[in-house]
Parts: structure tokens; sequence; C-alpha cells
């Protein structure tokens, strides 16, 4: 676990060569100690998720990029990623990189790109080669990139320090979140620079064992189902997150709505007046 000093606000961390870290001021439960903003390149910038709208972490920003900054991309569209995105861009005539929002209510409808990476795309910031990965899943939009000379893979929320990212059904698909998975786990990454916390060593490790824990939780919901029989979403989540604290079941049972969404386009299992079961055999 890297030190929790390295993890304060609005101070510029060396991760490797072209690449550091600026914590915002938005630490909380489901933040952890803020939204990781990231600085690619030495002379030209380019910033990867500039977080949320804070004057004083748009100067640290400014502050950390004396030469200028040229690009703006986002992971996703999340409100503690990219609000910031639009002023960092308006401040200094960055280009605007990432997917659109989507329309579920949940993002921020102000980041409007001026170009929309490809699947495998590969840039060139500031000296710095960067590849974009299309990684859907946490959202729709969401894409990884893999800071190639370091092997680094800046992961917005597809994979965090410590937890696993709630998957928001409709736009967030669980069925994607574990194809993303998977196709990261094929890609040449040594280590993973999350969107909330500390760097992550033995990348390929930990893509492993959060792909494990999502099918082991997602047989944890059809052994509930088969045990107890038909149930509506609130008792299914206290059963199958009996090992989470209560105080985190809200965002808890988004995620097992994405897996029961996945199950039922799987043929597996059905919802009926309100009340989850199996598909008989």
């Amino acid at each position: 676990m890297e030190p929790r000093d390295r993890l304060l606000p609005g101070i510029a961390i060396p991760l490797g060569a072209g690449v550091r870290r600026i914590v915002a001021r938005n630490a909380g439960m489901m933040t952890g100690p803020g939204t990781n903003t990231y600085l690619l390149g030495e002379r030209e910038v380019a910033v990867v998720d500039p977080g949320p709208v804070d004057l004083q972490h748009l100067e640290a920003i400014l502050a950390a990029a004396p030469a200028g900054i040229r690009w703006v991309l986002v992971t996703h569209t999340h409100r503690d990623h990219s609000p910031l995105a639009a002023h960092l861009a308006a401040r200094t005539g960055a280009q605007l990189i990432g997917l659109p929002p989507p329309t579920d209510g949940r993002q921020d409808v102000s980041f409007a790109p001026a170009h929309l990476p490809a699947d495998e795309e590969r840039f060139d910031f500031g000296g710095c080669a960067v590849t974009a990965i299309h990684t859907p899943g946490h959202a729709s939009n969401c894409v990884s990139y893999l800071v190639e000379s370091l092997r680094l893979l800046l992961t917005g929320d597809h994979v965090l320090e410590g937890v696993s990212p709630v998957i928001l059904a409709p736009d967030g698909d669980m069925g994607a979140y574990l194809a993303s998975l998977e196709k990261l786990e094929r890609s040449d990454v040594e280590r993973i620079a999350p969107g909330h916390g500390g760097v992550l060593p033995d990348a390929q490790l930990v893509l492993e064992l959060l792909r494990r824990h999502r099918v082991a939780r997602e047989n944890k919901v059809l052994g509930r189902l088969r045990t107890d029989g038909a149930q509506p979403l609130e008792s299914l989540t206290a059963a199958v997150y009996d090992d989470v604290p209560v105080e985190r079941h809200a965002w808890a049972q988004l995620t097992l709505q994405a897996h029961l969404i996945k199950l039922a386009r799987e043929g597996r299992a059905v919802e009926t007046g309100g009340l989850w079961s199996l598909v008989a055999a």
C-alpha cells in the first residue's frame, strides 16, 4: 500500500518519468483520499481527470504545469472526475479528450469533448506515449489510459484501491465490466494508478483477484436465490452483502442490481412483481 502521506491534497507527487499525481480535496466514503488527477508529459502537459470544481485544485494543477497544459482527458464523466475539465480548458485553451456523458442522470453534462479516443488509439502527450483502452462497465463511457514506458495504467474507477467499484446500472453493465477486466488482463500492464487511492503494484494479480471477487459475488447471488427463493432487491442485498457494513448497502444494492440484470440477460434470473428468482431449469 502506498504511504498515506503521498495522498495528501494539492501536492504533485512523481510516479515515474513524465507522470505526476495531485489529489483533489474531495475525500469521502466513496472517494477515499480524494480524486486522483494525473499530469502526463515533461513540458507540454496532459491532465487526466481534473476532478470536481474546486478553485484551489485548479490552481494546484496550473502551478504544476507552468510550461502549459495542451490536453485535458477524462476516464469517465461521473461528477467527481470531470467537472473541472471545462474550467481548465477555459483557462488554458486545452483540447478536451474523452467520451461524451451518458444520459442516465448521474453524469457531468458540462463535459463536451473535442476528440473521442478510439479503442487502442495512441497519443504523444509532451513526449509521453499513451494508449487509450475502452473499459466500459462502471459506466458506459469509461476509458483507461496506459502510459507505455512505465506500463502504468490509469483506470479511473474501473479499478480502485482496497474496494471494488460500484457498477451503476443501467448505464453501468456487469457483463461489460467483467469483459473489460479480462481485456486488461491481456494487456502489458505492471502497475495500476486508480481514480482514488494509491498506486497498485502487480497489476495482473490485482485484475485477476478483482474478477474473481465479482464472480464469487455473483455465485453468492445465485446461491441465495437457490436457498431462499424469490426475494425483493432490498432483502437480497442484505443477504448477499452480509460481509459489507450496512451503511454501504445502498451502494451495494446498485451493484447487485447490475449482477441481476446480467443474470436476467443470460436467462438465469428473472424479476416478477418486484421479486427476483432463479429461472427454472
